[in-house]
């Protein structure tokens, strides 16, 4: 069955405008975290802050993303999913414009918290509707959906750039313009369905499994590794021999693989389940890292974890949804826990660095990345089933949401 642009097709959550209003969404917020950063000097100059001072904005932005996620999750069940949307984007539009018009620090303190509760709220509403709003293909489409993330990320710091540092209200007020367009593609989107009824012990069960803690375990773990990479890979590349500018670069080339990384992935999403890509790729972060030990092969190696690591987050949804379907909270749990995760990383592994120096970097990301895969491989295990007649497969526990899997692909 085929559906018109206006309408979604039966069984799907998003219209064809709504589906393309959703990646623009996902550049825009991509953009928004990107352009903290390169507003830095800017800001100082204009506010007379110390560099941390002015580091509080991207703070209050995550920790704003976090109140987003959690907050929206509490309340869905009482808003539809285009009003949690179209909340979420008056948000962020109130918070960019306020932190491009703020007379004072306090106030745009205050403007980058709501701004990060309008990225929260998106980040949550979109990831969360197509983890279960395309059937067979939101594996997918999620890797779609966030690779236009990375989009707005690499393209929003050039674009401050062409500007000017000085001139970053300018660009601040365009996130929040194209803030209040996307609340026009609202509207081609539909609510999903509600799980099929259980006793309410099930539904505990399922929320507090040690499957559940895995997922949550496994999307820290990622995310610390992703952060650790982009916030210390320069410094280790200065340290073993070379140049700023080089380093730079390499930094730069790793965070565009990871974009890279998601639209590759794309048709392999089609052929093979979630936890055999989520395996490849915890096996590849972590022979890249390893790899990284070796001065003359650093940049590349660096590249190579961006590259493997760049399905995790979005190919991880689905799997998620369908090992645990009972779990309403499971999505924004382990969404909350990867934001929670790229704040903290940085700092927890600077301590590990003053005790072991800066060349011990690759070490202390591939311990990561390598116990990411063993959580990766447990979870495969434990989020099957096993037949009477045949070893475990990976079948989930309400047979319509899920597939069998063959040894070679995936089929309905």
């Amino acid at each position: 069955m085929t559906g018109t642009a206006a309408h979604p097709v039966a069984g799907r959550l998003f219209s064809r405008p709504a589906t393309a209003a959703a990646c623009v969404a996902f550049v825009l917020i991509g953009a928004l975290q990107a352009l903290y950063g390169p507003a830095v000097p800017a800001v100082r100059g204009e506010y007379g802050l110390s560099p941390a001072a002015a580091g509080l904005a991207l703070s209050l932005h995550f920790t704003g993303g976090v109140a987003g996620v959690l907050g929206f999750d509490v309340i869905r069940a009482r808003l539809s999913s285009r009003a949690l949307l179209a909340v979420s984007y008056v948000l962020m539009a109130v918070g960019a414009a306020g932190f491009a018009l703020a007379p004072g620090w306090p106030l745009a303190l205050c403007a980058a918290f709501l701004g990060g509760l309008g990225f929260g709220g998106v980040d949550y509403g979109l990831n969360q509707l197509f983890a279960v709003g395309f059937g067979e293909r939101s594996p997918a489409m999620l890797n779609i959906l966030n690779g236009h993330f990375g989009i707005g990320a690499v393209l929003a710091p050039a674009v401050l750039a062409a500007l000017g540092p000085d001139r970053y209200p300018y660009a601040f007020a365009g996130c929040a313009l194209l803030s209040v367009v996307l609340i026009a593609g609202t509207r081609g989107v539909r609510d999903e369905a509600a799980p099929a009824p259980g006793p309410r012990e099930v539904s505990r069960v399922a929320r507090l499994s040690p499957v559940l803690l895995g997922f949550v375990l496994l999307y820290v773990l990622n995310v610390a590794v992703e952060a650790g990479v982009g916030g210390w890979e320069p410094t280790h590349l200065e340290t073993v021999g070379y140049a700023t500018a080089t380093a730079a670069t390499a930094t730069s080339a790793y965070w565009l693989m990871m974009t890279v990384g998601r639209f590759l992935v794309v048709p392999l999403t089609l052929r093979y389940a979630p936890e055999r890509i989520l395996a490849v790729c915890g096996a590849g972060m972590t022979a890249c890292l390893l790899l990284a030990l070796v001065p003359g092969a650093a940049p590349v190696a660096y590249a190579g974890v961006g590259l493997f690591i760049a399905p995790v987050f979005p190919t991880g949804l689905p799997w998620l949804h369908r090992a645990l379907p009972t779990a309403r909270h499971a999505g924004a749990w382990v969404i909350a826990a990867s934001m929670i995760g790229g704040v903290a990383a940085p700092p927890l592994l600077g301590l590990g660095i003053e005790v072991s120096g800066i060349g011990a970097v690759p070490v202390l990301l591939t311990v990561l990345s390598a116990a990411s895969l063993v959580v990766t491989v447990w979870l495969a295990r434990r989020s099957g089933v096993r037949r009477s007649d045949g070893p475990a497969v990976d079948e989930p526990v309400s047979g319509s949401a899920g597939r069998e899997r063959s040894p070679g692909r995936a089929v309905r």
